[in-house]
C-alpha cells in the first residue's frame, strides 16, 4: 500500500493553530481527569490494604465486623486472650495485646469551635507501637496517661482542617471539651494510621465516657487465626468475633466499591464529553478539507492510506495533549491529600496509573480521526473535488 509521508501529518498539524491547540488542550484535560481517578482509587485501595498486617488479629464485639467505632469489648478481654492463647508473639514477657478505643471526633485549634471534619482518635497503650509495627515515632514522645496529652500522623493536620502552625509539638488542640497537648509525630506512610491522632487508653476512655475498648488486636508468632478463632467460641460469655487485619481492611475496599465505581463513572462520563467535543472539532476541520481528500486519492492513494494519514495526524496531536496532562498530573496531583472517613490518604500516581492515562489520550486521538475522515471519504472523488 502506498502511503502518505509521515511529515504530510505532521505539517498538517500547523495548518490551523486554533484546531490544532483545542485538540491538545482537550486531550491534555482527559487525561487529567482519567489520571487524577485512577490516583484517587489506587491510593484510597493501597493505603487501605497497607494498613493490616497479615500476623495482626483484631478482636471485636460480636456484630461489629464492619466498624470498630462502634464495637464494644470488655477491658479484660486483653489480659484473658493473653493468657488463653498460646502462640502469641512477646518481647520481654510482653505479650503483643493492644487495648484499643476508637473514635472519631472534630478537632479544633480553639475551644467552643465547629467543626465538620471527623478525625479518628485512637486510644492506646504502649503495646500499640510493638502490634502496629507500620507506626513509627519520628518526633517528640508518647503521650502519657492522665495529662491529655497526643501524637498525631503525618497527615492528621490535613485531616483535621489545620495548618501545620496548629499542630507543632507544644500547641493544643481541642476535643470533647477539653485541651489535648501534641507531644510528638508519628508516621505510618501509606496506611489510613497515618491520619489518625493517638491519645493513651485511659484519657480516651475518660473523655469519652466508656469503661469499655473498641477492640483488641493480637500480633501471632506460633498461633494461627484458627487458634483466635477457637478461643472467641469457647469463651462465648465475652461475646467476640476475630478477624484478621487484612481481611477487616480488604472489607472496607469493598465497602468503598460504590464510592471508586463513582469516581469511574464521572471520569469516563467527563471524558466522553471531551471525546464528542474532539468529534465536532475534526469534523468542522475535516469537512472543510474534503477537497484535499479528494485530490489525494485522484493521485493515486488509497482510502486506507489517507485514514493512516489523518489519524498519525490526530494521534500526534492527542499525544502532545497526553504528555501535557501527565505532566501537570504529576506536577500537581502527585501525593495529593484526599479526606475520606476512615482519614486522609495520597493520590498514587505510578506507573499504571500514568499508563491508563496516557492509553487514554491515545485513544481519543485515534476515535477522533476515524469517523469523520470515513465520513469525508464516503463523498464521490469528482463531488470532493468540487466542494470548497
Amino acid at each position: 500500500m502506498r502511503t502518505l509521508p509521515f511529515d504530510y501529518a505532521v505539517r498538517n498539524l500547523g495548518r490551523s493553530p486554533l484546531r490544532l491547540a483545542m485538540s491538545v488542550l482537550g486531550s491534555a484535560l482527559v487525561v487529567l481527569l482519567i489520571i487524577a481517578a485512577g490516583g484517587f482509587v489506587r491510593g484510597m485501595a493501597s493505603s487501605l490494604k497497607q494498613s493490616g498486617a497479615a500476623d495482626n488479629v483484631i478482636l471485636l464485639g460480636a456484630g461489629s465486623e464492619e466498624s470498630i467505632e462502634r464495637s464494644e469489648v470488655s477491658p479484660a478481654v486483653a489480659s484473658i486472650a493473653a493468657a488463653s492463647i498460646p502462640g502469641i508473639r512477646t518481647r520481654m514477657n510482653v505479650p503483643h495485646v493492644s487495648s484499643e478505643v476508637h473514635m472519631a471526633v472534630a478537632i479544633t485549634a480553639t475551644p467552643d469551635t465547629d467543626s465538620s471534619l471527623q478525625t479518628v482518635v485512637r486510644g492506646v497503650t504502649p503495646t500499640a507501637f510493638a502490634v502496629h509495627r507500620q507506626v513509627q515515632l519520628i518526633q517528640g514522645r508518647a503521650p502519657n496517661p492522665g495529662n491529655n496529652e497526643i501524637i498525631i500522623g503525618a497527615l492528621a493536620p490535613e485531616r483535621m482542617g489545620l495548618s501545620a502552625e496548629q499542630t507543632r509539638i507544644g500547641s493544643k488542640v481541642y476535643f470533647d471539651d477539653l485541651p489535648w497537648m501534641i507531644v510528638g509525630r508519628f508516621e505510618a506512610s501509606g496506611t489510613v494510621m497515618n491520619a489518625e491522632v493517638w491519645a493513651h487508653l485511659t484519657d480516651v476512655q475518660v473523655a469519652s465516657k466508656r469503661d469499655s475498648l473498641s477492640c483488641v488486636v493480637i500480633t501471632l508468632d506460633e498461633a494461627e487465626l484458627a487458634d483466635v478463632e477457637t478461643f472467641t467460641v469457647t469463651r462465648t460469655d465475652l461475646e467476640l468475633i476475630a478477624i484478621s487485619e487484612t481481611d477487616y481492611y480488604d472489607q472496607l475496599v469493598s465497602f468503598y466499591m460504590p464510592v471508586r465505581i463513582m469516581i469511574w463513572v464521572t471520569a469516563v462520563l467527563i471524558a466522553l464529553g471531551g471525546v464528542f467535543g474532539g468529534l465536532n472539532t475534526m469534523y468542522a476541520a475535516f469537512a472543510s478539507r474534503a477537497r484535499e481528500i479528494g485530490m489525494l486519492q485522484s493521485l493515486g492513494f488509497s482510502r486506507r492510506a489517507v485514514v493512516l494519514s489523518f489519524t498519525q495526524e490526530s494521534v500526534i496531536a492527542a499525544s502532545a495533549g497526553a504528555l501535557i496532562g501527565a505532566g501537570a498530573a504529576l506536577l500537581l496531583m502527585d501525593g495529593l491529600i484526599v479526606r475520606i472517613s476512615m482519614g486522609a490518604f495520597g493520590l498514587k500516581l505510578d506507573g499504571t496509573t500514568l499508563a491508563l492515562g496516557l492509553a487514554a489520550g491515545l485513544l481519543l486521538g485515534v476515535l477522533g480521526a476515524l469517523p469523520p475522515t470515513f465520513r469525508c471519504l464516503r463523498m464521490p472523488i469528482t463531488q470532493a473535488l468540487k466542494s470548497t
